[in-house]
């Protein structure tokens, strides 16, 4: 079967799901929006338990070896560090066999820890959705939005077609990762992401300890449009008073930082920093000012 750009397109599967966490559940019900067939899914918490229910319904819980024996395509959405021992123990028991396409949804992986089930005739793939999953409904709208890094055994074309096509059909965009550039990509989209959440957060946290409310509606805007211009053009969408060398706000900040939240101010040392780097190397920073600027958060280092 083939796609009407001629790659081969994966038929009607039977999926199974293991674990109807935020991500497995979203990709079980994606997969299944697309047409292939969920036929069982494992979960042992309560929320778990309920994301099946309201977004898989009807679909068998079972244990992960049961789940895995059901299906032509077995889903594994775990956590990164379960993954390795997850493969193995399912290889061991039998629930795996040739013909079966194996993927998982960790993106500090590749397929190399999937290798077991390889070595048995599955397919082994690595399907990572580059967005944050609630575990609620509108997740499947978002994935329409999202890139999806696809990683498969190298040389393997077919393989490669077979992770692109189901990208495609949850109606998100595949983009392919070599095993090889993995760390550094999870890397990269672990500090942009996990590291704004810690940003945010901290920046609402100043805004009500001066007492300032509501903190999260004034910041919207802002970090919107700070996010935007990032995206659009890069560091010439820095503004600010280190990208404009004002040395005198900057020592204020650093100041009541030091008085009033000093947990922050090794943050922002760092982060002012490396503003200043890429600030002088887009050309929105003179030598001369960078040099003052650096000179001021210098003693914040010893």
């Amino acid at each position: 079967m083939t796609r009407p750009d001629g790659a081969p397109r994966p038929a009607r599967l039977a999926v199974g799901v293991i674990s109807a966490g935020r991500v497995g559940a979203v990709l079980g019900a994606a997969l299944a929006r697309s047409g292939h067939v969920v036929v069982a899914t494992s979960g042992v918490s309560t929320a778990s338990v309920r994301r099946a229910e309201e977004l898989l319904p009807d679909v068998p819980l079972l244990d992960p070896p049961a789940v895995a024996t059901r299906a032509d395509l077995v889903l594994l959405a775990v956590p990164d560090d379960a993954l390795a021992g997850l493969v193995r123990g399912l290889v061991a028991t039998g629930s795996l066999r040739a013909g079966q396409i194996v993927v998982h949804t960790s993106g500090a992986h590749g397929v190399d820890v999937l290798e077991p089930a390889a070595s048995l005739g599955a397919l082994p793939l690595a399907l990572h959705p580059v967005m944050t999953f609630t575990g609620r409904g509108e997740d499947l709208e978002r994935i329409a939005a999202c890139s999806v890094g696809i990683t498969a055994a190298e040389g393997d074309e077919a393989g490669w077609h077979v992770g692109e096509a189901l990208v495609v059909e949850m109606g998100a965009e595949p983009v392919r990762v070599p095993e090889a550039a993995r760390p550094l990509y999870h890397a990269a989209l672990a500090h942009g992401a996990n590291h704004l959440v810690t940003l945010v957060a901290e920046c609402a946290d100043l805004l009500r300890g001066a007492g300032i409310e509501p903190a999260e509606r004034m910041l919207g805007p802002l970090l919107s449009a700070a996010l935007d211009n990032a995206l659009r053009h890069g560091d010439r969408g820095l503004t600010g008073p280190v990208a404009r060398g004002d040395t005198g706000t900057v020592r204020a900040h650093l100041d009541v930082l030091r008085r009033r939240a000093p947990d922050v101010l090794p943050a922002y040392v760092a982060m002012a920093r490396r503003t200043v780097d890429r600030a002088s190397r887009a050309g929105l920073l003179r030598a001369d000012a960078a040099a003052d600027v650096r000179a001021v958060l210098a003693p914040e280092e010893a």
